[in-house]
Order: structure tokens, then sequence, then C-alpha cells
């Protein structure tokens, strides 16, 4: 087993925050957030809501809590939620919407992670047919996790927006790698925000904070939303010195993504060529990969993940026999080297 440090291409998640944003928590001006006191936290939501191009911003722990805040606010229950079928609200938040607010979901094929309008529309329930559930909420993810770290340019959202809109239902956006979308089309987050009702971005993916996200929107949608956060538990007190990160973050960092896409395309193009992997260099914009392994060569994805983890690479599963590879600030080209050794030697082994 390799004794060098570990490669970590699990999540951009498992970033260390930078100097400046430990000096940043340490001296930072803190109140009781629960009675709005709390001065480097309404620094953060005011800047985060400018950068989105929106009236009000609210500071929330987590980017599912902040997912499941926005569908509380827009939907009643009992309605449907329309979301694309590999999405994170719909896989990996544990069922909340139902558990927490009566919402169903109502997944829609989306290749490439877009849903098509057609697609969309089908599944909005006709007013006129009683006994049927209401349709309340549209859910876009931009950047699409699980399709590979795929982009919805402002085309695509502005068609989504133009159906909502006629048939007098919600658009909220998990923009958790909101960042990152921005950066791969060369554009301003507010761009691809703006006629959205509301918006969940996250501190911690891509941008290096330790903690955090935030929902954005209308000062009446944040008005409600701070009720609903505190109802899931999520008021906190002197949360500024996590807020003292955060506002770090956005300054800082945004503008290096472009940096973790251009050493992804690299893995991308290193690992297409290795016998057992299929994958195409293309397909993958920003952060993410997808890495579909023959089990004859590579044997399951646990095996593979562990057999990695001996050559000194941490990689993460992403359904059936599919690895996910996402580069983030702190693995570099050193660790991307190692990465592209350590499956080639698994190809070549299997």
């Amino acid at each position: 087993m390799s004794t060098a440090p570990l490669s970590d291409f699990r999540s951009d998640t498992v970033t260390q925050p930078t100097p400046a944003m430990r000096k940043a928590m340490a001296e930072a001006e803190v109140g009781d957030d629960v009675y709005g006191e709390d001065p480097t936290i309404a620094r953060l939501e005011a800047r985060t809501a400018e950068i989105l191009g929106f009236e009000a911003a609210l500071f929330v722990p987590s980017g599912s809590m902040g997912n499941q805040i926005a569908l509380r606010v827009h939907g009643r229950s009992g309605t449907e939620v329309i979301v694309e079928e590999r999405s994170h609200v719909f896989h990996y938040e544990m069922g909340a919407m139902a558990a927490l607010s009566g919402l169903l979901p109502r997944p829609v094929a989306g290749p490439l992670g877009r849903m098509p309008v057609a697609g969309i529309e089908a599944w909005i329930r006709p007013a006129s047919v009683y006994y049927l559930p209401r349709t309340s909420v549209v859910c876009l993810e931009n950047t699409h996790n699980f399709a590979g770290g795929t982009v919805l340019p402002r085309a695509a959202i502005e068609e989504v927006l133009v159906l909502a809109r006629k048939r007098g239902l919600a658009i909220h956006l998990d923009g958790a790698r909101l960042w990152n979308a921005a950066a791969a089309l060369g554009v301003t987050e507010a761009s691809l925000a703006h006629g959205l009702d509301s918006v969940m971005v996250c501190f911690s993916k891509g941008l290096r904070a330790p903690v955090g996200s935030a929902v954005a929107g209308s000062k009446a949608f944040v008005a409600e939303a701070r009720r609903v956060r505190k109802l899931f538990g999520g008021g906190m007190r002197q949360v500024g010195i996590l807020a003292a990160a955060a506002l770090v973050s956005l300054e800082e960092e945004r503008g290096r993504l472009t940096q973790d896409h251009a050493r992804l395309a690299r893995l991308a193009k290193d690992l297409a060529g290795l016998r057992g992997v299929s994958l195409d260099p293309g397909a993958f914009p920003t952060n993410i990969l997808i890495a579909d392994l023959d089990p004859r060569v590579f044997g399951s994805a646990a095996e593979a993940l562990s057999r990695l983890k001996e050559r000194g690479v941490l990689a993460g599963a992403a359904g059936g026999s599919s690895l996910r590879l996402v580069t983030h600030a702190d693995v570099g080209d050193t660790d991307a080297e190692k990465c592209v050794a350590a499956f080639r030697e698994l190809s070549t082994a299997g």
C-alpha cells in the first residue's frame, strides 16, 4: 500500500480552508444570527444576493437544507415537484421533500442532465382534472452533478422559464456548483439565475469554504425561507465565524475554477485511452468526470475503489460500475498524473 499522501478526487468538498479563510474566521465580528444581529452574516448574505442578482439571500448550513427550504416555500403539501431523474434533490436528499414538506417528486429523464421542455410539460398536471395532484415547482440543477458536471446555458434555462411562467409554476435552481457553470460559460452567475424564483449555492463546493450554502430570491421569499430554516433546525447563533470564510471564498476562489476545469479535461483525455475505461473526454465541461469501468478489467466499483486507494488515489462511486472523479484546488498536476498511473496499472493487470 502507498505511504504517500492520498490524492483525493472524491469531491470538491474535501478541500482545506485557505490561510486567509482561517484568519478571517478567527477575527470575525459576530452576533446572534437568530436575532438578526450577526454583521458578518449580513455582509455575506448581501454579497451573495448581489452576485446572483437577487434582492436577498439567506445563509444555511448545507445545500440540501437550502434546496428543501426553497421547495417548502414554493410548494404546497400534496403537490408535485418536477425534477431531473438523476438530480441531487431526487436521489441524494433522503426523500426530504416528501418527509418534510409533503411534496412528491416527479422525475423526468434529461440527456446530459437537461430536461427537455416537452418532457417537463408532459408532466404538468391539468387543472381541469380534480383527482390528480397539482404541479407546483420545477427544480433545475446547474451544474448537474451525476451527468458529469454538465452545464445548463442561459438558452436552456429560458425555455423552462417561459413554460413555467405560462403554467404558473415556481422554478428553483439547485446551483450548488453554479460558480463552475458561470466559469465554464464565461458569464456571470447572475445571468444564469435571472428570472428564477430561487437559487441555492454552496460555498463549500469548489470555493474551499469549510461549511455553508445560501438560498437567494426576493425579499418576500427570503423572509419566509428564514421561518422555514428555523423550522428545519437551521437557525444558528454566532455563525459569522463560518460566514467569514465564505466571504473570502466568494472574492478569492471563483476566479480560479477554470484551472480545475482544465485539469479535469486533461485527466479525462488521459483516462479515455485506457483499456476497460469508457468515457467521452469531451463530455465533461467543468470539474466532474464519470468513468464507466468494465468489471472484467476493474472488478466491481467497490473493488476498483479499494484498489485505487491502495495506489494512493481516492475516487467516488457513481452507481453501477461507474466511478466519479472531481478536481479541485487541493489536487494538482502531480495528483492527476498519479491518478492516471493508478488507472493504467489496474487496466493492464485486469
